[in-house]
């Protein structure tokens, strides 16, 4: 019960998106039928207005001429009294048979009830004929009475005009010419009322609202469970983004859901939980590195530090006077202290190029950088058999310190992994795709392939169980790597287990 009461205060929120939807499609839909409706009023009622008008002007061109000359020569008067344009027992055209023939007769009446007629002579006179029909003649000023003889003999009548009348009632008239035998000079105005054409009007539009209200009452009935189906996969979104938490970020998002604006959201959480998921990965891998960075700093500086208190300890104890033990201790002293000197100045090198990765470049040429570090390289091989391939006229933008730096540990570690008597080295440079490639490729023990993506971390050593001697701090390829990625260059390896190593060094040339 809490659950659907949560529900329908959710789906009746003034913030839920289906009450917006559902209000804002309902007021477009409410607005659309109202300028409907008002526009069926309008050109109903004109249409009622102009087939009445076109019913009128057929009604008037039915009346007899004489008819309408009689009305006007001899207007109407109650029955019994005397008609001024009788004399004694003349005939008149309304009365031929003389005073007593016509006594108490009605010059013949054609109109309808509610009906108005009226005769705007020449010179501006008003004759209305409608006096007995009960509903006056409404009169216009002789301006607008001159305006329309005017369209009359242009041959372009008004179709109609709603006046009002002396009582306040509207009505519709039409204005046609009086036509005679030598052409015409008066106009004949008819009107009825327009009261009974506008409340057919008003029956249509008001039937149309009550429509109206029935067909949104039925739209709402039936866009609740089809707006409902359509925000289904929004209300799946909004389940599965709750599932998600820290630990389990893996989860997605369907591919698709049916709808183009849902497929796009989706995969832009999709996207989003990725990065997310990337990110909580390199936090999780920072802090590993962190860790194991502390503990293998710890563990390099204390074995130095470790073998010199030994020795001072040993020199407090009375060794210090003694020659032939006094000198081996200070010598071991003196080689822990430079060994702690060097992992010291490696860690700050380091620190350095992840703060500030600004090399100082200049036009260098490698094979000449290269030649000029040979005799150091052999010596440093020892016997093991060193050769050169260099290309001429290698030009490279860089800091030779910092490449012959590069070279130098990269050869060293050729060194330290080959052997002795049968170790070769082999130092190649070489252009490839606007590149300057430098390769140095041993013989050694290789590298087994579970090792080849963490041989460029800090501290790590694919062989954990060499002598010390044989192995230095961990930092030499990841110092390499921190200068060539500081020059825009890149750093690769191909190893296997017992075939040896390779080293290639790339950096773009000019």
């Amino acid at each position: 019960m809490k659950r659907l009461i949560r529900r329908l205060r959710t789906v009746l929120s003034p913030r839920s998106l289906r009450s917006q939807l559902l209000s804002r499609s309902l007021f477009i839909l409410a607005a659309l039928l109202i300028l409907i409706g008002g526009l069926q009023y309008v050109l109903m009622i004109n249409f009622l207005y102009k087939n009445q008008a076109e019913s009128m002007g057929s009604q008037i061109l039915r009346f007899p001429r004489e008819m309408i000359e009689q009305m006007e020569l001899y207007p109407y008067h109650p029955a019994g009294a005397a008609n001024p344009n009788d004399q004694g027992n003349a005939t008149s055209p309304v009365n031929p048979g003389g005073a007593d023939s016509g006594k108490g007769k009605r010059v013949p009446f054609l109109f309808l009830p509610d009906t108005s007629l009226a005769i705007i002579k020449e010179d501006g006179g008003f004759l209305n004929r409608s006096e007995q029909s009960g509903l006056p003649a409404p009169q216009l000023s002789s301006e607008q009475y001159g305006a329309i003889r005017d369209d009359l003999r242009k041959e372009r009548p008004d179709q109609y005009r709603i006046i009002k009348d002396d009582n306040g009632n509207e009505q519709l008239v039409i204005f046609r010419p009086l036509s005679g035998p030598g052409g015409w000079n008066d106009i004949v105005q008819l009107g009825v009322l327009a009261a009974p054409l506008k409340s057919v009007a008003l029956r249509q539009l008001f039937i149309f609202i009550c429509l109206a209200i029935l067909a949104l009452l039925g739209g709402l009935m039936l866009y609740l469970p089809v707006l409902k189906r359509t925000l289904k996969p929004l209300d799946q979104m909004v389940k599965t983004v709750e599932e998600i938490n820290a630990g389990n970020l893996d989860h997605r998002f369907p591919a698709s859901l049916g709808q183009t604006e849902v497929d796009r959201l989706a995969a832009s959480f999709n996207g989003m939980l990725e990065r997310l998921e990337c990110s909580f990965k390199s936090e999780r891998e920072a802090k590993e590195q962190m860790r194991r960075f502390i503990a293998d700093a710890s563990h390099e500086l204390r074995t130095p530090l470790t073998s010199i208190h030994g020795f001072l300890e040993v020199l407090l104890r009375g060794a210090a006077e003694r020659p032939d033990q006094l000198y081996p201790a200070l010598n071991s002293m003196l080689g822990e202290s430079k060994r702690m000197k060097k992992l010291v100045e490696d860690l700050l090198m380091l620190a350095k190029l992840d703060r500030t990765p600004v090399v100082q470049r200049s036009d260098v040429l490698l094979d000449a950088l290269i030649s000029e570090m040979e005799p150091h390289l052999r010596i440093l091989a020892g016997e093991r058999a060193v050769s050169f391939q260099l290309e001429p006229q290698l030009h490279v933008m860089c800091d030779s310190d910092k490449i012959k730096q590069v070279v130098l540990n990269l050869f060293h570690n050729a060194v330290q992994h080959t052997d002795p008597a049968s170790g070769t080295v082999h130092v190649t440079l070489s252009r490839q795709n606007k590149h300057a490639v430098i390769a140095v490729e041993d013989n050694g023990a290789g590298i087994a392939g579970e090792h080849l993506p963490h041989i460029f971390e800090r501290f790590y050593r694919s062989d954990t169980s060499r002598a010390r001697k044989h192995g230095g701090f961990g930092l030499g390829l990841s110092i390499t790597q921190s200068i060539i990625s500081a020059h825009g260059g890149e750093i690769r390896v191909k190893s296997r287990r017992g075939q040896g190593s390779t080293f290639e060094v790339s950096l773009p040339s000019l």
